[in-house]
């Protein structure tokens, strides 16, 4: 009953407008108040507060995302995809599928979902109307090849679910490159079918073959070079996962300033956003622990595990119906806010019900990569067809197929465990 109260008194400070980080603070100390005495809830506030702000991979997501803004101010998107057109100009539908291959190289080396599409929509939108493309399949293509950061490493997604299960960040970032090499798969395989049923969305294979071939050549070598760094320190071990975002951003720095694409107006853009973007995830951390002690405190966890022995429903419904709710959440709610919101109940449950933690994270992070494409919520549509200035209905019918593909993925993930854990060992 006091975790129905508490969850409540959370959806109402949403439903008045609080921004879901305050809400989350304000739900989890009202609660507690239910619960505990005020010198117990003021010695939480403040043992969470130092925590918070003491904790050494917390400087993960700030890097990360610093990473991802000056790649963006840097143009790195447009010589990706100038290489990859070039790779695929003999293929039917090349430049969508070159801008998928370009998202998935440029997740290698961003974490951040919305920083990919913004920058994939500058580099891709013009080339590809411009070769014949329908804005449908356009901005669906851009929109989903963005969602690539959420799943490939490094992913900021994959830092903050580390963070609220204390799990192991390295191996939840290797956990994520089979299902983003199969996601990118599924994506390139959607392009063909489509552009196969219904011609008239892609383009005329002369003229793109053609503004492949005069793209101009794509320094690739540079952001190659990033990545080996990023992936080859993540897997060998040689670096923990904060010391590689640290070396990714320097290095990042250092392409954007030496191909002189960067000036100081972006520069300065790209260490706002990073700014506001870090202090917006930490305040909901933050709150995110308060509300979690809340929870605590409820055992609503064991309770649920006490329930579904009693009743024998099975391990496999519970989770199908977990992930049901996580697909619809997806839709309406931002993604860093689910994960951080529902991540202290589902996975405590998850590994109460014999299941694997680093498994259960890929399963989730895969319905927040849905999410990012789902509408009427899908922030890659909007950031996609805001750049493009082009009408969001469009949007969102683009991805319509693109979902489709999506889960049948989830499926495969949900199925068979070992996709996600096989290189985890």
């Amino acid at each position: 009953m006091v975790f129905l109260t508490g969850t409540m008194i959370l959806i109402g400070f949403i439903a008045i407008g609080i921004p879901i980080g305050f809400a989350l603070g304000l739900a989890g100390i009202a609660a507690m108040y239910m619960l505990v005495p005020t010198k117990v809830v003021l010695a939480l506030m403040s043992g969470v507060a130092f925590e918070t702000v003491n904790s050494y991979i917390i400087v993960t997501i700030p890097m990360f995302v610093l990473m991802a803004e000056f790649l963006s101010a840097g143009g790195v998107a447009q010589d990706l995809l100038i290489a990859c057109n070039r790779l695929m100009r003999r293929v039917r539908g090349g430049m969508a599928v070159a801008t998928v291959l370009a998202g998935a190289v440029l997740a290698s080396a961003s974490g951040s979902s919305t920083a990919s599409a913004a920058s994939m929509t500058r580099a891709a939108y013009p080339v590809m109307r411009k070769a014949g493309y329908a804005n449908s399949l356009t901005i669906g293509t851009i929109s989903v090849a963005g969602t690539l950061a959420v799943m490939i490493p490094p992913s900021v997604a994959f830092v903050l679910y580390g963070l609220m299960t204390e799990s192991s960040i390295g191996k939840l970032f290797i956990a994520g490159v089979i299902p983003g090499i199969l996601t990118a798969a599924g994506y390139i395989l959607t392009i063909y079918l489509i552009i196969r049923r219904r011609p008239d969305l892609g383009p005329k294979k002369e003229l793109e073959e053609k503004l492949s071939v005069q793209s101009g050549n794509g320094r690739v070598w540079p952001i190659g070079l990033l990545i080996l760094v990023v992936l080859g320190g993540l897997y060998t071990g040689v670096a923990t996962p904060t010391e590689i975002s640290a070396l990714g951003a320097l290095g990042a720095l250092i392409i954007s300033t030496a191909t002189r694409r960067m000036d100081g107006r972006s520069f300065i853009l790209a260490i706002g956003n990073t700014l506001r973007t870090t202090a917006m995830i930490v305040t909901i951390i933050f709150s995110a622990h308060l509300f979690g002690n809340f929870i605590s405190f409820t055992k609503i966890t064991d309770s649920m595990l006490g329930w579904i022995v009693e009743t024998g429903v099975s391990p496999t419904t519970v989770m199908l119906l977990v992930v049901l709710i996580y697909l619809i959440m997806g839709m309406i709610m931002d993604q860093a806010a689910i994960i951080i919101l529902t991540v202290p109940i589902t996975a405590p449950l998850m590994v109460g019900l014999g299941y694997d933690v680093i498994w259960w994270g890929v399963v989730i992070i895969k319905t927040v990569e849905i999410g990012l494409v789902s509408p009427p919520m899908g922030l890659n549509v909007f950031v996609a067809s805001g750049a493009a200035k082009v009408n969001l209905r469009e949007g969102f019918s683009g991805v319509i197929p693109f979902l489709a593909i999506e889960f049948v993925i989830l499926g495969l993930l949900m199925a068979f465990p070992a996709i996600s854990l096989w290189l985890v060992g």
